[in-house]
């Protein structure tokens, strides 16, 4: 049985517990601190139980479970090795196939699937798999749409199969901020872990972390079109002095050899040999023949010069463009770099891989790679990592430094990151990395715990700080200044005599004030970060600020109409069409508010404290639909004018009603039942069809009428001669239908419209 880490033992034994009380438990924790072995230990310690695993890649899988009886192999035999990576090492060195392992018929309940594989998979299949407990792995990914359909087709077969998730993250960031935690473990999450926190407790080590600048000068460029499109003049004149200054700094930063040369080298590290006066061996060239002993031994030497590095790129054209920037970058280093490169759709990815692991030899080891080694993938002896994609999701990011902080961690170093990228959003994401730390160490102390805390900073090296100081500052500058921005409100103020303008409000300079305005509430309300000082509130109380949202305005106003209608009448049971009351349209308000509990829809705006608030003064929920009466009046109305509900979906009516869009809703809804749209009442529908509803798709009886039409005039005609401009006596455009009908036959219609055009001649 192989032995749980502490900080997994704990996890373990809290999943195995939310799993008893509610059949989900979700596990949160950063990449490279031994997820899996949880997921891993909870199928051994269950035999006699079938467990489906998902993983998004089946090498992905295979790896960590090579991992997991490498380690339950070291526990069988009773070797005695410092560490996990010591032992598969070792293993393979004497050629200890973990197979050996394999062949004991440990972890046989597994069943595993990629989430694609269960994506294509038949509704007998997926009945036929019959599991006991279900294990998503990577479970975020499980959000993707065609993904997580396959998932969902499987909950509705097995809807209360105890399920575990684990992840490095529960939010899908690129993804409207989907919390998967939420929507696949019902907010049931047993352990949670950030990056920050695990640096703090020491489960992994902090990183020497490298900031340059390989993109700056393409930065440049885009910067100068920004400042050249940017609407305000003052906007412009700013930052063309901080793009100057840029410029001129940048013409003084160190070349990316130089950086690597400084980063890589044994001098670096701690100025072993060379500050002695003696000679660096590294700098020999690697001669034929050569004994690899010496490179084996764990040195400075060893992981800097003569490590194995992570090349991270954003596609295969980039990774070529890379790999052919080596002998420029890094003969400094190494003149004869070992270069390796894997892909997903690389049939030889996975020897590769396996080369680039086995390879001891005493020069620079380079693996160029796509997203592939993001997720369960771990190379114990790394020495580092070489950020070259710019990475948007900080998910991505995550992973990817994590390679370096685990492999640091087995190996007792700290792994050197390499941001070359100089993006933006990856300079965010390494400070909230920081942000989390200082949290952690906080709380440990808060709590009594200080001796949790092993780590408390991490080194950021900045290679190019003037530079970064300078985007900073020319990113302010066009996103406009707090300041320049604060001067904009003023003189609204002085000439308004408010600051009531709409989100959209754009100042004759061309600076977004409404947007800006709606920020500064958010950032004090806490939904977004910001900079907002006692002095910045202060000042804009001054110009007459109004801190709630319009939202929260619209609700107070509303509530305050509802309070004073219960007051003078006892109830809240309001006509949709009585009008205004207290200068608002309560009817039709109460009405939404009906519609919105109903349905569950706009919670941040129908709060469950505004429920009950709306209770207190008399709110009856179910209550005859009025808005439903509203919308149908004027369908009624429409009827009379037109002969027919052929509603076009933007048409409003005099009275304002958006009839187009309701009668939309409510076809949609029968054609659908269980959408989670309001059902229509047999009473509603019957009185729908006296007016001539049309039920089904509204293009499809269109293109029946077309059709009709066609059919009676080539019944009186016999023929379809038709001028495109043609219109019949009831308003049909037949001649610009039978021309579409003609260009359409052949790509994209149907086979049972095909026939009846063929019919008619048409083809």
């Amino acid at each position: 049985m192989a032995e749980l880490y502490e900080h997994n033992r704990i996890a373990y034994e809290a999943v195995v517990s939310m799993l008893a009380r509610t059949g989900r438990a979700a596990v949160i924790h950063p990449t490279g601190t031994g997820k899996s072995f949880i997921g891993f230990k909870l199928c051994e310690d269950n035999p006699d139980k079938v467990v489906l695993w998902l993983s998004p890649s089946e090498y992905i899988f295979r790896t960590q479970l090579e991992n997991w009886r490498a380690a339950d192999f070291k526990v069988l035999q009773g070797a005695h090795f410092d560490s996990i990576s010591e032992m598969q090492s070792d293993l393979i060195r004497n050629k200890k196939n973990i197979e050996e392992c394999r062949a004991s018929g440990e972890l046989s309940n597994i069943r595993f699937y990629t989430y694609a594989r269960l994506m294509l998979m038949q509704q007998k299949e997926l009945v036929e798999l019959r599991p006991d407990l279900a294990i998503l792995d990577e479970f975020h990914r499980a959000g993707a749409q065609r993904w997580g359909d396959g998932l969902q087709k499987l909950l509705k077969i097995y809807p209360n199969i105890p399920m575990l998730g684990l992840s490095a993250t529960n939010i899908r960031y690129l993804d409207g901020q989907r919390d998967m935690a939420d929507e696949l473990f019902d907010g049931n999450i047993a352990s949670e872990m950030t990056l920050g926190d695990a640096i703090v407790r020491g489960i992994l080590n902090p990183p020497k972390y490298i900031l340059s600048a390989y993109s700056c000068q393409k930065e440049l460029e885009r910067y100068r079109d920004r400042i050249r499109n940017a609407k305000s003049a003052a906007v412009r004149t700013e930052a063309e002095k901080y793009l100057d200054a840029l410029r001129r700094a940048l013409e003084k930063a160190d070349g990316l050899d130089e950086v690597f040369r400084k980063y890589m080298t044994a001098e670096s590290d701690s100025g072993i040999q060379e500050k002695a006066g003696q000679t660096d061996k590294a700098e020999k060239p690697y001669e034929k023949g050569q004994s690899d002993t010496a490179g084996k031994s764990n040195t400075k030497e060893q992981s800097g010069r003569f490590g194995k590095y992570l090349v991270f790129c954003a596609n295969y054209e980039h990774m070529q463009e890379m790999i052919a920037k080596v002998p420029e970058w890094f003969a400094k280093v190494d003149p004869e770099p070992h270069v390796y490169s894997v892909y997903s759709e690389d049939a030889q990815a996975e020897a590769e891989f396996a080369r680039f692991k086995a390879d001891e030899s005493r020069h620079l080891k380079l693996l160029f790679c796509i997203d592939m080694l993001n997720e369960g993938i771990h190379v114990d002896d790394v020495s580092g990592v070489i950020l070259l994609r710019p990475t948007i999701s900080p998910i991505i990011y995550r992973q990817q430094i994590g390679r370096a902080l685990s492999a640091g961690k087995k190996q007792g170093e700290n792994a050197v990151i390499f941001d070359v990228v100089m993006n933006i959003e990856n300079l965010c994401s390494i400070g909230t990395v920081e942000d989390e730390m200082q949290a952690a160490v906080r709380y440990y102390r808060n709590r009594g715990e200080s001796g949790l805390i092993v780590n408390e900073h991490f080194h950021i090296t900045d290679e190019v700080q003037d530079c970064m100081r300078l985007f900073r500052k020319l990113n302010e500058t066009l996103g406009a200044s707090w300041e320049l921005m604060y001067q904009a409100a003023e003189e609204y103020f002085k000439k308004h005599g408010n600051l009531e303008v709409t989100k959209r409000y754009t100042t004759e300079d061309g600076l977004s004030l409404g947007q800006w305005l709606d920020t500064q509430r958010k950032v004090r309300a806490g939904k977004v970060k910001g900079v907002l000082t006692e002095d910045r509130i202060a000042g804009l109380d001054r110009l007459g600020m109004r801190w709630e949202s319009k939202s929260d305005r619209n609700w107070e106003r509303n509530f305050a109409a509802a309070q004073a209608y219960y007051r003078e009448h006892g109830n809240l049971l309001v006509n949709v069409r009585s009008g205004k009351y207290g200068g608002v349209e309560l009817g039709k308000w109460l009405a939404q508010q009906r519609t919105y509990k109903k349905n569950g829809i706009r919670g941040n705006y129908l709060t469950h404290e505004r429920i009950k608030a709306l209770e207190a003064i008399g709110m009856v929920w179910d209550v005859p639909d009025y808005l439903w009466e509203q919308n149908y009046h004027a369908a009624v109305q429409y009827h009379r004018e037109h002969g027919n509900l052929d509603v076009p979906y933007y048409y409003v009516s005099p009275d304002g009603v958006k009839l187009g869009v309701w009668i939309a809703n409510i076809r949609f809804a029968r054609r659908n039942e269980g959408s989670g749209r309001a059902e229509l009442t047999k009473e509603q529908a019957a009185r729908l069809d006296e007016l001539g509803m049309i039920w089904e798709n509204k293009n499809r009886a269109v293109w029946e009428r077309s059709y009709a039409a066609a059919c009676r005039y080539r019944k009186k005609y016999g023929n379809l001669n038709i001028p495109v401009a043609y219109v019949t006596e009831d308003g049909c455009h037949l001649g610009r239908w039978i021309r579409k009908q003609k260009e359409t036959y052949r790509s994209g219609m149907s086979e049972e419209r095909k026939k009846k055009l063929a019919a008619l001649g048409v083809g």
